[in-house]
C-alpha cells in the first residue's frame, strides 16, 4: 500500500483567489508536498509575486493567470491555459469570494445577486470546466470548495444575509457535485473557516467589539492562527482524503459546536 498520503509531487493545483491571504496560504501548503501551482486572481501583480515567491522557496513549477470567475469564457480559458502547459490539473481550492455586509432590510437586489454570482455560481464555474476538461477525462479529482462557517449558521452581530446564503449554497453545491462526480473518481468537499485575517477581516477583527465577541462565542477563546487553516486544505487534497467526500468541515475553533 502507498503510504505516501499526503505526497503531491506530480501533480497540479489551481488555487483561485490567490493573491493574498488564505488562498496564498493554501497554496502554500499544496506546495511544500510537492504539488505544481496554478495562482488565479485578478490582481495580475500580486498572483505573479505570489508565483515567483512559492516557486523560489519550495522549488515547484508555478504560473500565474488572472481571472474573473465571473466571466465563463475567462474560466475556461484559464483551464485550457493549464492543459496546454502541464497536460493535467489534479487539485482545485475554490477560494475566490466576497462578502456583502449590512442590515437585511437594506440589502438591494444588486448586492444580493453580486454576492452569489462570485460565491456560488462562481465556485460552480470553476468547478465545472475544472471537472469537465480535466478531471472526468482523467478519471481524477480533488476539489476543495471555501465555504464559511456562516455557510453553516446565522449570527446577529454583523449583517450579511447574501453571504450567508451563498456560502451555504457552496455547502450543499460541494454534496450535490460529489454524489454526481464520485464516479469519474473526483472527491469535492468544503472548508468552513472561522474568524481568520485577511485583507477583508482585518479591521473587524481588531474591533474591541469583535475581540469580546471572540472570547464569548469561540471555546477556543481566539481567532484562526496563520497556518491552522492549511492543514486541512492540504488532507482534503491529498490522497490520504481518497475516501472522504461531501462534507463541509469547519475550521472554527468550535464556534459551530454551540
Amino acid at each position: 500500500m502507498d503510504r505516501n498520503y499526503f505526497d503531491l509531487s506530480g501533480q497540479v493545483a489551481l488555487v483561485t483567489g490567490c493573491s493574498s491571504g488564505l488562498g496564498v496560504q493554501m497554496a502554500r501548503a499544496l506546495a511544500s508536498a510537492g504539488a505544481a501551482i496554478v495562482a488565479v486572481a485578478r490582481r495580475v501583480d500580486r498572483i505573479e509575486a505570489v508565483a515567483a515567491e512559492i516557486a523560489a522557496e519550495f522549488g515547484v513549477p508555478t504560473l500565474a493567470i488572472r481571472c474573473d470567475i465571473t466571466d465563463t469564457a475567462n474560466v475556461e480559458a484559464v483551464v485550457d491555459a493549464v492543459l496546454e502547459k502541464y497536460g493535467r490539473l489534479d487539485i482545485l481550492i475554490n477560494n475566490a469570494g466576497t462578502g456583502a455586509v449590512g442590515p437585511a432590510e437594506d440589502i438591494t437586489d444588486e448586492q444580493f445577486q453580486h454576492e452569489f454570482d462570485i460565491d456560488l455560481l462562481g465556485s460552480f464555474r470553476v468547478a465545472r470546466a475544472v471537472a469537465k476538461k480535466a478531471m472526468i477525462p482523467a478519471g481524477y479529482g480533488r476539489i476543495v470548495n471555501i465555504s464559511s462557517m456562516y455557510g453553516l449558521v446565522g449570527n446577529m452581530v454583523a449583517g450579511s444575509a447574501p453571504y450567508h446564503a451563498a456560502k451555504g449554497g457552496v455547502v450543499n453545491l460541494t454534496r450535490a457535485l460529489a454524489a454526481e462526480w464520485g464516479k469519474h473518481g473526483i472527491t469535492v468537499n468544503a472548508i468552513c473557516p472561522g474568524y481568520f485575517y485577511t485583507e477583508l477581516t482585518t479591521d473587524t477583527l481588531d474591533s474591541e467589539f469583535f475581540q469580546e465577541h471572540a472570547k464569548r462565542t469561540i471555546p477556543v477563546g481566539r481567532y484562526g492562527a496563520e497556518g491552522e487553516l492549511d492543514t486541512t486544505a492540504l488532507f482534503l487534497a491529498a490522497p490520504a482524503s481518497a475516501y472522504v467526500t461531501g462534507t463541509a468541515i469547519p475550521v472554527d475553533g468550535g464556534y459551530t459546536a454551540i
